[in-house]
């Protein structure tokens, strides 16, 4: 039988078999799966409210498919892994929006003073035990063999008996010097051989924006350093670390992020040291997470002339811009407030406000200097007199230098008061909040710093979205450790140790808290387009829990577990 075909159908039919031959190819050379998730909650995070992905495929650092288990299969080959959730959860990243990873690297290393539940110093006779018996614990060696020098992380006078002095640490060692670095990492409490070490006696005057607490009635130091004080001391201490405990410190640093889901951390106010170390290690190629830093302005600005000052990672690190610090800590009742503390500090009268780091005009000339070099600025200001200057540079700087995309953020901000939250957006300014201090020093701060009204209000994530704004959420390690699980709990339940709620008007649900922690943040440092959410052409960064934590009971958010750290399509952290 012969098939006639008219010219005009001949050529139809051409065009047919012309398309279905290039279909062809086109799918014989599409890019191939690395590996493909499926059978669990995928959480793209990619819309206001969740929505979910049957698969994923990954190919090298990207993801190249989020979408049907079907589609998904079809990019695969024999090398394709494929991976079946068994119906644990599979969010993006964790991005880790303000702490300071070679901090956590050295908290890593040294003896744990925290309290409970992350700790065991409830009283200064436990601290002292703890410190004793790190001497001979072999966890801590390579750091006291590295340095001679025998240090805690993480006291809470909020929660200890008393505060800890020098004749305590004493009792640990009378020929080492001893340093315990206070959990809000603006004070520390030295022995008398390190104030030996350190030139510290009762003729020292106190540096600006820092105290050197004395004995009652005298000018004899009692080893307790407040922020610039203390500040002078830990820079002159870790400047002697030799380059192996440094570039040990960033690696044991970053597995601590990885074991809480974190795939982007920062180090936010980087010495010229720490910037050296990390610098080391991008040449390496031995970075395990996506880094970015932020120059100490004051300490170290020749930063800001660095090769790796980049909105582009080499090796995953880039310098992000640089970090001021306008006053101290809330909890260390350091921070500069507009009204007094609750209670004051002993010693301090009824009047005491706390203090700032700089003068008007010195914070206002260090900020139009960033905006004259267009440089993003990361500034801590925890009280609200301190937001005040803060907000008050911005304004300067924006009116002498014009508006542009350049992501101001705000660090901490933990009084800030609603007029204040109502200018950021004017100034377009980027709030960063810290709920984790409902948890951890929420009854401290309504029973001894601020009182009631103010301590319903410190952190106040709903008031920042009713005005329209977003935020990202951080945990300020190492302050406290980096877990991202306690930073959601803190924002959805804002409870405190004892069980109180702390502003309850201020909660959020969790999508909004996970968005906190994921798309925001990766707005915050310039790489939406890149990072926080699950989407084709996206970098492969994203965390597997054991539960989905839109369908656990809120007040269980605080016991999910991580159970693998994917970063540029790599696992860097597994459990068990």
């Amino acid at each position: 039988m012969c098939l006639l075909v008219s010219r005009k159908n001949w050529f139809s039919l051409l065009l047919v078999l012309s398309a279905a031959a290039s279909s062809t190819a086109t799918a014989l050379d599409q890019e191939k799966a690395d590996s493909i998730y499926f059978g669990g909650d995928i959480l793209t995070m990619q819309s206001d409210e969740a929505e979910y992905a049957e698969a994923l495929a990954v190919s090298g650092e990207e993801i190249i498919f989020v979408g049907s288990k079907e589609g998904a299969l079809g990019l695969s080959d024999e090398n394709t892994k494929l991976i079946d959730l068994k119906g644990k959860a599979l969010l993006p990243g964790f991005v880790d929006p303000h702490s300071h990873v070679n901090g956590v690297g050295l908290q890593a290393m040294v003896a744990n003073v925290l309290p409970p539940p992350d700790g065991q110093a409830k009283t200064v006779d436990d601290l002292v035990s703890l410190l004793s018996d790190a001497k001979s614990d072999p966890r801590y060696a390579p750091f006291i063999e590295s340095t001679g020098i025998i240090m805690g992380f993480g006291f809470d006078d909020a929660e200890l008996d008393r505060y800890p002095l020098a004749s305590d640490l004493d009792k640990v060692s009378k020929d080492k010097p001893v340093i315990i670095i206070h959990t809000s990492g603006h004070l520390s409490v030295i022995n008398s051989v390190a104030m030996s070490m350190f030139g510290i006696t009762p003729e020292s005057k106190n540096p600006q924006g820092g105290v050197i607490r004395r004995k009652p009635g005298s000018m004899e130091p009692d080893g307790v350093l407040e922020e610039n004080a203390h500040f002078n001391v830990l820079f002159a201490m870790m400047s002697q670390f030799d380059e192996q405990l440094q570039d040990e410190m960033l690696e044991a640093g970053q597995r601590f992020y990885a074991r809480y889901g974190y795939t982007t951390v920062q180090e936010g106010r980087s010495s010229q040291q720490a910037y050296d170390t990390m610098v080391r290690a991008a040449q390496r190629n031995a970075l395990l997470l996506d880094l970015v830093a932020y120059a100490d302005f004051v300490s170290s600005p020749e930063i800001m002339t660095s090769p790796f000052l980049s909105r582009k990672y080499y090796n995953r690190f880039r310098v992000g811009g640089t970090k001021l610090n306008f006053d101290g800590s809330p909890q260390g009742k350091t921070a500069w407030l507009s009204e007094p503390y609750f209670k004051p500090p002993e010693g301090q009268p009824e009047t005491y406000l706390g203090y700032p780091t700089f003068t008007d005009e010195q914070a206002n000339k260090l900020m139009e200097t960033a905006f004259e070099n267009n440089w993003q600025v990361l500034t801590h200001a925890n009280g609200d007199a301190a937001i005040e200057q803060f907000i008050g540079a911005v304004d300067a700087a924006t009116e002498k230098h014009g508006k542009s995309d350049r992501r101001t953020v705000l660090i901490h901000g933990q009084t800030i008061r609603q007029d204040q939250i109502d200018r950021l957006k004017d100034l377009d300014i980027f709030p960063s909040l810290y709920p984790m201090h409902t948890f951890y020093w929420g009854d401290w701060h309504a029973d001894s710093v601020l009182g009631q009204p103010r301590a319903d209000f410190i952190s106040p994530t709903q008031a920042i979205l009713d005005a329209g704004l977003v935020f990202s959420t951080h945990h300020d390690a190492p302050v406290a450790l980096p877990s991202s699980f306690r930073v959601l709990d803190a924002t959805v339940n804002r409870t405190t140790r004892s069980k109180k709620i702390l502003g309850e008007d201020q909660r959020v649900d969790p999508y909004t808290a996970l968005r906190a922690m994921t798309v925001w943040p990766a707005h915050q440092y310039f790489e939406e387009d890149t990072k926080g959410s699950l989407e084709t052409g996206k970098q492969a960064d994203f965390v597997i829990l054991n539960a989905n934590p839109l369908k656990v009971p809120r007040a269980e958010l605080i016991d999910l577990v991580v159970d693998q750290t994917i970063s540029r399509g790599e696992p860097v952290y597994q459990l068990n």
